[in-house]
Order: structure tokens, then C-alpha cells, then sequence
């Protein structure tokens, strides 16, 4: 489809996802989220199914929720930005399309990570940006091989 066939709604359907992901970190980047704001909830649902935690435990598990937090929300967000790439630029290749997607993920990160320094119960971590692309690049990895796989997986085409 050239891009003179797309229409407002190809556009829409490609980026907006892009954005709600975006909008969705920039919201978890305030202050509102800090670990001193979620450690007393997350401990409260844990602790439902779990039972007791000491305190030591529970700052070590919070820390690791976090950090996977980190991991999979900016997966969740290379994989939107896979998509989006993949619609724009259909005759492009994978490597290409996966490039795009990591470099704007590494750029919500590390827009992230600067914002949440003048933030006062908010750090900034070049290791937070570190982890957020190793969550991208894990799930477009992930992407690439069921690609991989399904098109292996197709029968020969009978003309």
C-alpha cells in the first residue's frame, strides 16, 4: 500500500498505540509512582497472598517488582514501536524496522530517567535506561524468532 492509499485511520492505528504507551510512562514517571508511594499497596496485595513479609524481604522484593515493572512495561512499549514500524515501513527490513524500534525506545527512556531526576523522591538511573532497552530488545528478539519459526512452519505454495 503506497502512502498516498493510507488513510487517516492506517495512521492512527499504527502510532496511537506508540503514544499510549508513551503517555502511559510518562504518567508512571511522577512522583505519584515513586517507590515511597508503591511500596505500601504492592506490599498490602503480596502480603494478601503471600502472608507476612519482613521488612528487609519486602524491600528487596519491591526493588525486583520494579525493576521488572521496568523490564516488561518498556518491552510492552519496543513492541508497540515494532508494530508501528512495521506498518509504516512494510518493504523495510526486519533489522531496520527492530533498529527504529529500540532507538525510540532508548529515547522514552532516557527522557524518562532525566525527568524523574528533578523529581524529589524520584532518582534518574543510566542502568533504568539499560534495563528498559534489554526489555525491548528481549521482546523484539522474541518477535524475530516466532517470525522465524511461522515462516519455516508454512507449507510450499502450490501455483
Amino acid at each position: 500500500m503506497s502512502s498516498k492509499q493510507r488513510g487517516l485511520w492506517f495512521w492512527i492505528s499504527a502510532w496511537l498505540p506508540v503514544a499510549v504507551g508513551i503517555a502511559m510512562i510518562a504518567i508512571e514517571s511522577t512522583a505519584a509512582f515513586g517507590s515511597d508511594r508503591t511500596s505500601h499497596p504492592l506490599r498490602w496485595l503480596v502480603q494478601l497472598f503471600f502472608g507476612q513479609l519482613s521488612d528487609t524481604t519486602w524491600d528487596l522484593l519491591h526493588h525486583y517488582i520494579r525493576k521488572s515493572g521496568h523490564f516488561l512495561g518498556y518491552g510492552a512499549l519496543g513492541l508497540v514501536w515494532l508494530r508501528a514500524w512495521r506498518m509504516t515501513l512494510p518493504g523495510a527490513r526486519f533489522l531496520s524496522q527492530a533498529g527504529l524500534a529500540l532507538l525510540g525506545t532508548a529515547l522514552v527512556a532516557s527522557w524518562d530517567e532525566w525527568h524523574q531526576t528533578f523529581l524529589p523522591n524520584r532518582t534518574g538511573s543510566p542502568w533504568d535506561v539499560l534495563l528498559d532497552c534489554c526489555g525491548a530488545a528481549a521482546m523484539t528478539g522474541v518477535v524475530w524468532l516466532c517470525l522465524r519459526c511461522f515462516r519455516r512452519a508454512q507449507p510450499a505454495r502450490i501455483n
